[in-house]
């Protein structure tokens, strides 16, 4: 797989995300904001429901942002068989007799994508799984919740 392609095809999946992410926090800040939402009784919670969806959305968009901003950033490395998982690695896994694809990034983990016809998860060293996998190599394998998760490539 080339990696130049594949962060080129996560950064406009994520710049797509956060165009989705801020019309839906610009609607949704419409709605609270609507003099139709004003309270009519002390009972009636529409437009403080309202807000805190906007809110909750006005964060997604922070966040989409700053993870746009760390991947644009990053220096892709390309890893030999030899390499242990760090940052930018992409890593291919076989877990209940099934390989995986995820992509060790600082930033984005849980972000999913498809890239070249195969499905490819982000994960993060604070994530369970990329913590247990970071600094691991090519034929180690990784137990989590009692599954294990055997690493077969790093590209």
């Amino acid at each position: 797989m080339d990696k130049t392609l594949l962060f080129k095809a996560f950064t406009a999946e994520l710049t797509k995300n956060l165009e989705l992410a801020l019309k839906a926090a610009q609607a949704t800040y419409d709605i609270a904001t609507h003099e139709d939402n004003k309270a009519e009784n002390k009972y009636d919670t529409r437009g403080l429901e309202a807000s805190y969806l906007a809110g909750a959305q006005a964060e997604r968009v922070r966040d989409l942002k700053e993870t746009l901003g760390i991947v644009s950033a990053l220096k892709v490395k390309n890893f030999s068989a030899e390499d242990k998982i760090g940052q930018t690695a992409l890593i291919k896994i076989d877990f209940n007799n099934k390989e995986s694809w995820l992509l060790f990034l600082p930033k984005g983990g849980g972000q999913n994508f498809t890239f070249e016809g195969q499905s490819i998860k982000v994960i993060t060293p604070e994530s369970p799984l990329g913590e247990l996998l970071a600094g691991k190599s090519v034929d180690d394998s990784v137990i989590l919740n009692g599954k294990e998760y055997v690493i077969l490539e790093i590209l």
